[in-house]
Order: C-alpha cells, then structure tokens, then sequence
C-alpha cells in the first residue's frame, strides 16, 4: 500500500461505513489462513470508519455468470481496527460463491455489501468469563470477539476451543498462539480429528466431548457459552451441555447452515389455510408460476407450499437471499436490516417477511 491510501486511510473524521450511501467495499487484501481458507480485507469506498458489534455478519451481492447472488459470510475483523473489515471464507468444492471469491477477488476488487447485522455477539450479553466453541469455518465470529478483547485489554477469562478436521485445517492458528502468549486470560485449545500429512497432532484428538470439556475447561458451568460451526456440531454441544446440566439460558449459537429453520418453516408453511380466509394471488414471472398466499403469509411460505424452491437463507429478513423485484401490487414487510431503502423504493421486496395486500406479480 502507497504513502498517499495510508495517510487517507488515518486522516481524522472518518463518519461511519453507511451502506445505504455508498455500499462498495474495495480488497485491499487476500491472506491465505489455511489450504483452503482465505480471509479477504476491505475498506469502504468513500472514507469512513466500520461500526460493528464482533460477531455479526454482512451480506455480499456478487455478479456470478450473469446473475445476482446474495450470500452471508460473518465479519472475522475486530472493531477496535475500524479502517479495514475482514471476512474468511473456506472454499466448498462444487460450490458456486466460495470458489468465486477464491479465484476472482484480489486486491483492487469491489464488491457491493450490505450490513453489518445480526446479533449473535458477546457485547449483548456481558460476562467475566466466556467459553467460545468452534468447529471449522464457524471460527469467525468468536475470532472477532476474541480479537476484540485482546485488543481492548480487557481481563475477560476467555476459553477458545476449536474442532478441526486436522492440524493443517486449523484456521488462525498461528494467531490465537500469539494471544495466549500475550495475554494471560486468553487461552486457546483445538482438538483434531486425525493427523496432517505432514504433522502428528500430540493434542486433543477426535471429536469434542465432555471428557475433553471437563480438562480444558473444569468450570465451563460457570462461563457464557457461545458455539458456532455446522449444524452437526453444534447439536453435539447442545447435547454435551445439556447432560452436564449447564444452564441453557447462558448458552449462545449462530450458524449459517439454515437447513433446520428453513425445514421448520417450510412444515408451517405447509399448514392448512384456515376457512374462509382471503386469498391473493401471486405471480412469478420467470417461474410461470401462478400461487395463492393469505395476508398473514410470507409469500415465500406460500411459494414453499406450492412446491417452488426459491433462494433463500436466513428466512428473517437479515441475509438479502431472497431479495426479488416487485412488478405489480402491495406488500407487508417487516425486515431486520436485508434491503436497502432505496432498493425498497425501486420495487424490491425480501420475500421471506412480505404478506400480500393484494394480488401480486413477482419477477421471480
């Protein structure tokens, strides 16, 4: 980096990264975390500082192969470093965004973003001692809580245990090294399922268990606990808690695998419309689909139903997934930060949190 983007990027009066002006978030970096991890650094286009709570998430909107993709990665980055934000991303093989961003984002790349959002972070639940359980990629948001207090100095009693595949796959393990060198309340521990080519792992190994919580841990009974990893991993953890009789209501998880919520929320969706109950009728445009949707539907409740498979995530509004042009008619939605203001004046709508007002054309 230049002389001239350094002294522009600590020029005093910096206002905060406001999406709904200025959503382009330009790679000033690429660093390789492991084979296959990459974290991905951005500063916003116009100069501004990023205000985030650690553990939250933004909402990339990509051009891939002619068409518009939203995805979810959370924010690996501190706060307490508010020029640059950071997401690290692990490259899923045959998947479409992952390998994208992998083989087209260097420095000098621009992306659109939308957030930060969520509230999956220790700064809404305030603790003196914390246990942060990890496994694979679901490492970001507690590495950005964790660098957060590490960089603030402050004495919270932190217990970081991280499940890998290998010792090869441990994502940030070089650094979370370095903070248990420096800081004497940070202590970082992972377990592994098997050896590297080229390293016999001498630690934890296996999968995480309560034998092995009981060692690292023996008052994890007394900690605020937040988990996040694959679904699998995280209903083991529950498990593991629950037979130990932790208290439940201490307990903190997020996850970007949706495929639980969304089988919930399809069973609701599948419900039997009550009698009489007026009905809409919605049509997708690029589906030639014509569906019926009650007003207190989401109407992508409605097209589940009727046996569409729409894009979608988070279901809540958050993510921007399923983020589709209104043509014609009026919608109820209440979402929780997933569109921009002015897309919603240009006729887009998240169908996740729209109820119908009256019949209704989706370019879908």
């Amino acid at each position: 980096m230049s002389i001239e983007p350094v002294a522009r990027l600590l020029e005093p009066g910096r206002g905060p990264w406001d999406p709904e002006a200025s959503d382009i978030l330009v790679c000033r970096g690429v660093r390789d975390e492991t084979h296959d991890v990459r974290t991905f650094l951005f500063e916003s286009e116009q100069p501004a500082r990023f205000h985030y709570e650690p553990g939250q998430f933004l909402t990339l909107e990509l051009e891939i192969d002619g068409r518009t993709v939203n995805r979810c990665y959370t924010i690996s980055s501190a706060p307490t470093r508010p020029h640059l934000i950071s997401i690290t991303v692990k490259r899923i093989p045959g998947g479409v965004v992952s390998p994208w961003l992998h083989q087209n984002v260097r420095a000098g790349s621009r992306i659109r973003a939308v957030g930060p959002l969520g509230d999956f972070t220790s700064f809404r639940h305030h603790a003196s001692k914390y246990l942060f359980l990890s496994g694979g990629s679901g490492i970001t948001p507690l590495m950005s809580m964790a660098r957060t207090y590490h960089d603030l100095a402050e004495a919270r009693d932190i217990v970081f245990v991280h499940a890998a595949r290998s010792p090869a796959d441990i994502i940030y393990r070089h650094e979370q090294a370095m903070m248990s060198h420096t800081n004497p309340h940070f202590r970082a521990v992972a377990v592994c399922e098997a050896d590297s080519p080229g390293e016999v792992w001498g630690g934890f190994r296996g999968r995480l268990s309560l034998s092995m919580l009981q060692l690292i841990a023996p008052d994890f009974l007394e900690r605020e606990v937040f988990t996040c990893g694959p679904a699998p991993f995280m209903a083991a953890v529950r498990a593991m808690l629950a037979q130990a009789g932790y208290d439940m209501a201490r307990y903190h998880e997020e996850s970007f695998d949706f495929g639980t919520l969304m089988a919930e929320e399809a069973a609701e969706a599948a419900a039997p419309a009550v009698p009489g109950e007026q009905v809409f009728k919605v049509e997708f445009t690029k589906s030639r689909r014509v569906i019926e949707c009650g007003p207190d539907t989401n109407v992508l409740d409605a097209a589940r139903k009727a046996g569409m498979r729409l894009p979608s995530s988070c279901t809540k509004g958050l993510c921007g997934t399923c983020k589709s042009r209104k043509l014609a008619g009026e919608v109820e939605m209440t979402h929780q930060g997933g569109i921009r203001q002015r897309e919603i004046d240009q006729g887009m709508v998240l169908i996740c949190c729209a109820k119908p007002r009256s019949d209704l054309v989706i370019e879908r």
